[in-house]
């Protein structure tokens, strides 16, 4: 059975391992977009902490028989002025260990997540997936996500930049 609960900072070592292959999934599919600076982990492990002593923030952890199989967090974000949400919930990370996907845990993290949310009072939530991720975007659309916009990418070359 899996428990979905609030994520402690003691919960960020067993969680560091999860963004490391979140990161590596992503830089393997596009580079140019995803590739994250070589103190990646040091920056989540500063940052994790202070999300889960953020009461408008997300840090959700699966556990499974006292092992951490997923994680997943948020943080509440300003819109730009002219839209009709002054702020809304943003999904920046999901990860569920291969060897738990299928069996409900993502959808277990995106409904805690959107509780959560809720009770914050923000009118929307947002995340990004990787273009290259079909298997995200569907479980994301079952709880109701919808595509809305486009990023696309075009690399400029910079005076001094070494190839």
């Amino acid at each position: 059975m899996t428990k979905i609960r609030n994520a402690t900072a003691g919960d960020v070592p067993a969680i560091l391992p999860m963004v490391r292959q979140l990161c590596d999934l992503h830089e393997r599919a596009d580079a140019e977009r995803f590739r994250v600076v070589p103190d990646v982990l040091e920056r989540y492990a500063v940052w994790l902490p202070l999300r889960a002593a953020d009461p408008r923030s997300v840090l959700l952890v699966a556990e499974e028989q006292g092992r951490l199989v997923g994680f997943t967090v948020g943080t509440v974000e300003p819109e730009v002025p002219i839209f009709w949400v002054p702020e809304c919930g943003w999904i920046h990370d999901l990860w569920v260990e291969p060897s738990c996907r299928g069996h409900g845990v993502a959808s277990g993290l995106i409904e805690a997540a959107a509780a959560r949310f809720a009770t914050i009072g923000v009118k929307q939530i947002r995340l990004h997936t990787g273009q290259f991720n079909e298997a995200a975007r569907a479980v994301f659309a079952r709880h109701g996500f919808r595509a809305c916009v486009v990023e696309m990418l075009r690399p400029v070359a910079v005076a001094g930049d070494k190839a």
